[in-house]
């Protein structure tokens, strides 16, 4: 039972959540598939965004099942993203921070929960100065099926000692949100990625900014 702010659990996606990167993800693949002298398939990044990478390089991709190739190919595309972030930067969503300073004055317990790799998170949050906004990080390299598995979010629900069912996930990617949903979430879309008619079916709220919702907005999904 949901009874004040206290009682939730938020769990944030990064990418299209918290920034958008896309740019960057997308740049960095063309740099890898340059170096590795490969093709990309026309839609690779649409049918690839929200999922590691162990699932895009050969499911997507078809470069190699070889699991030592995929790990050594995953770690060079990351190397890659976070060079372009450097070179070009990057900022949070608007909006973003004044909600995450929102639910840290009501209290409320948030856990990052996303596909991207730790040391991708650590660096924008120290660019950013959002390190003491969140209460823990789920990455990639904390589960073993990714989304739209659920398991990343029940691990973030865990780490910060909230029931899945007293959980709000905030998502912008089709995998994500079928994530939350098979964890027994609530799910808020955020209309970064998808349009807002897009994912209103397939979520209990949409919004375009996070600092659209109040407190009582949050609570009100579980009435």
């Amino acid at each position: 039972m949901i009874a004040t702010a206290k009682d939730l659990g938020i769990l944030f996606d990064w990418d299209g959540v918290i920034i958008d990167s896309s740019r960057q993800h997308e740049a960095s693949w063309e740099r890898l598939a340059e170096e590795e002298g490969a093709l990309l398939p026309v839609d690779h990044f649409v049918r690839g965004f929200g999922k590691k990478n162990e699932v895009i390089i050969p499911g997507i991709l078809r470069w190699t099942e070889d699991p030592g190739e995929i790990h050594r190919i995953s770690l060079r595309k990351e190397a890659l993203y976070r060079d372009i972030v450097v070179e070009q930067g990057v900022e949070a969503l608007p909006g973003v921070h004044e909600f995450l300073l929102r639910l840290n004055a009501a209290g409320v317990r948030s856990c990052v929960g996303s596909s991207t790799h730790r040391e991708n998170i650590d660096t924008i949050m120290e660019v950013l100065g959002f390190q003491n906004l969140f209460d823990d990080i789920v990455t990639a390299e904390d589960v073993t099926a990714g989304k739209p598995h659920p398991d990343v979010f029940l691990k973030a629900a865990g780490k910060i000692s909230r029931d899945p069912q007293s959980c709000i996930v905030f998502e912008d990617a089709k995998a994500g949100i079928e994530a939350g949903r098979a964890g027994g979430m609530k799910v808020v879309g955020v209309a970064t990625t998808h349009d807002r008619e897009t994912l209103l079916p397939l979520v209990d709220r949409v919004v375009d900014r996070l600092d659209e919702l109040e407190i009582d907005d949050l609570l009100n999904l579980f009435r």
